[in-house]
């Protein structure tokens, strides 16, 4: 196995770290690449106000899972769990113990490369480990670099590499920073990184949770979901505006509901129910078993404590998953949105999708007997309120008829 360990205090993580952990992922043919933030990094003293190493390695996971590959990019605790400063040779002896017959690579940017001499135990780190570093930009691969990888392979036998990167993300976490107070650098970031920095108003970014704007709030729920799930979230929130625009509905709140209706949706059991009892939640028998039909209920509470939405908005969340009997016009929304927004690929969903725009209760209809025999099909029970919300409107579409 050829594993890449990419270290740093990433203060913050930004899109400079993964383009560059992607790129040596590819270039160097790692098998595994794991983000180490250094708990206490011995050549340098962290800005006063910095994030506490606990948000730094959030925010490292958040910035990992973006990537879209669980079972090759991830980050580690490895520094954090370790007393005392995060010296780069301790990391790689535990991993080398760790996997002894592992090909170690070990990942920096130049100017830690350049300084790599200067560091505790450098013939150590270079013994356990291949040398890679980025040139970040065109200038970077000069010279310098040519001449510290000659000097590092005569002096310690480093095995080196110096990657000149195919997409160059040319900022520094100090000058994202520097950037994220005066509030800009947004761009630098993964979305759920972003987010994350928002809900802990870390770097000087103060926003009132209860009012924030669209993109914000499509930070912010971004950072409490995986990133396999932001495809999902978005179909869902364009689908809900484009089914308001149709059915007169208030296309803004459609909006926040599909942007917030999964906010906790990969919370385990445990989490779901001390949820539950922090805003009275009273659960059935099924819903005590069930843990898929709980998000809906702690996500639409978290929404209007956290986020501020209004009544209706909670409402539309808090019924999304099972429907109910008597069901709001912004309710049957996302209930259809979430269940066929452009991503959903299900024998049935182009139909679906055509009669959504042509008759909404039919639709909402066809939604709930869909999800009943399905639930059926694979032997599981099915919540009352989908059974109930099914005979309402078949009520409804009998007394419509002639």
């Amino acid at each position: 196995m050829k594993l890449g360990i990419y270290g740093g205090t990433f203060n913050p993580p930004h899109l400079g770290h993964l383009t560059s952990a992607r790129a040596a992922l590819d270039i160097l043919e790692l098998d595994r690449l794991q983000f180490v933030p250094a708990a206490t990094p011995p050549h340098k003293t962290l800005p006063a106000g910095s994030p506490t190493p606990q948000q730094r390695l959030d925010m490292v996971e958040l910035a990992a899972d973006s990537l879209l590959l669980p079972d090759r990019i991830g980050a580690s605790d490895l520094e954090l769990s370790r007393p005392g400063k995060s010296y780069t040779a301790d990391t790689l002896e535990q991993l080398h113990a760790r996997y002894p017959d592992a090909e170690l690579w070990l990942m920096m940017g130049t100017d830690m490369f350049l300084t790599l001499h200067n560091w505790r135990e450098p013939e150590c780190i270079t013994r356990l480990a291949g040398v890679c570093t980025f040139a970040r930009t065109q200038s970077d691969s000069g010279e310098a670099l040519q001449i510290q990888a000659e000097y590092l392979q005569k002096t310690f036998g480093a095995k080196t590499c110096v990657l000149q990167l195919p997409q160059i993300v040319d900022v520094s976490s100090t000058q994202l920073r520097q950037m994220l107070e005066r509030g800009e650098g947004q761009e630098y970031l993964p979305p759920a990184v972003y987010g994350y920095i928002i809900r802990h108003g870390l770097y000087g970014v103060h926003y009132d949770l209860k009012r924030l704007p669209d993109r914000e709030l499509r930070a912010c729920a971004c950072s409490m979901i995986r990133a396999k799930r932001i495809a999902h979230i978005r179909g869902t929130e364009e689908e809900a505006v484009r089914l308001a625009h149709r059915w007169g509905a208030d296309e803004e709140k459609a909006r926040r509901a599909g942007i917030l209706h999964d906010i906790t949706k990969y919370l385990e059991m445990d989490e779901q129910l001390q949820l539950c009892r922090k805003y009275g939640i009273v659960l059935d028998d099924l819903e005590q078993r069930a843990v898929k039909l709980l998000h809906s209920k702690t996500g639409a509470c978290v929404a209007r404590d956290v986020y501020g939405v209004s009544d209706d908005i909670y409402s539309a969340i808090f019924w999304h998953t099972t429907g109910k009997a008597d069901m709001t016009l912004l309710e049957k929304i996302l209930y259809i949105a979430d269940y066929m927004e452009p991503t959903r690929d299900f024998p049935g969903v182009e139909r679906l999708r055509k009669l959504a725009y042509e008759d909404l209760d039919q639709a909402v209809l066809a939604g709930c007997e869909m999800s009943i025999q399905e639930m059926a099909d694979r032997g599981l029970p099915v919540h009352s309120n989908t059974l109930q919300a099914r005979d309402w409107l078949r009520s409804k579409s009998s007394r419509k008829e002639p």
